[in-house]
């Protein structure tokens, strides 16, 4: 593989000229580097079983940590996990948004994109890009965000090039992006678990406070959870 193509967009309002472009380097097997809500992300199409083993080889990421299903809307999450009604609730009310869930698979989702407990991640990037990307594709795009194992999270375009430039596609330039990891909840299980606090922030002192418990050195979502997103807009502080 030679040097990745470089495209320069602009992320509010992307040609979908080169939307198309990606999307049929996609199409084709390729790897690309795009933009989301959060940080770059290394996305591959999601019926490309090498591409999605070449993320994790490129991450050295383990098989207990599930890559991204990055989703247009939620019809495309029922598609490929199971989701509980307050499941289904709580990413209505949070999404399109930095955040990432963590749901049981069904068996449409392939095997290559699950972890070793059959668990997927979804997430509904709030992108122009990264939205009409999804949507020219037609289905999920599988993601991983960009860095290198052991490293910080790559926000400059220049820097991607010179460390992924020889492994993926197509790098998508849309500026420097200052990363800002997803907030992760996981669905797995009986009850909702805070996983990571990321960009977005599930407690603010603008809102009461929600009732958090430790378990395993992750935060479960207490019983007041869902009645606390149906009187509070929860979203990124």
């Amino acid at each position: 593989m030679g040097i990745a193509q470089v495209f320069h967009v602009d992320r509010d309002h992307p040609r979908m000229r080169l939307v198309h472009q990606a999307a049929e380097i996609l199409r084709r097997g390729g790897l690309i580097v795009h933009p989301t809500d959060t940080t770059y992300a290394i996305g591959a199409h999601l019926e490309n079983k090498r591409g999605i083993e070449k993320l994790y080889t490129l991450k050295k990421k383990s098989l207990k940590r599930p890559l991204s299903y990055l989703c247009g809307d939620l019809a495309n999450i029922a598609q490929f996990a199971q989701v509980s009604d307050e499941a289904y609730r709580t990413m209505k009310r949070l999404l399109p948004g930095p955040y990432t869930f963590i749901l049981d698979a069904n068996r449409n989702a392939p095997r290559t994109t699950q972890t070793q407990r059959k668990e997927i991640g979804i997430r509904i990037p709030d992108d122009p890009f990264c939205r009409a990307l999804i949507q020219e594709v037609g289905m999920p795009v599988i993601s991983t965000s960009a860095y290198v194992h052991g490293g910080d999270l790559l926000a400059d375009p220049d820097d991607i090039l010179k460390v992924l430039g020889g492994y993926v596609d197509l790098i998508v330039d849309a500026g420097i992006i200052p990363p800002e990891p997803s907030t992760i909840i996981s669905f797995v299980g009986d009850e909702p678990t805070l996983v990571r606090q990321g960009k977005a922030s599930l407690i603010s002192t603008r809102r009461p406070r929600l009732r958090l418990a430790s378990r395993k050195g992750k935060a479960i979502l207490g019983p007041v959870f869902s009645a606390m997103l149906n009187l509070f807009p929860v979203g990124a502080s």
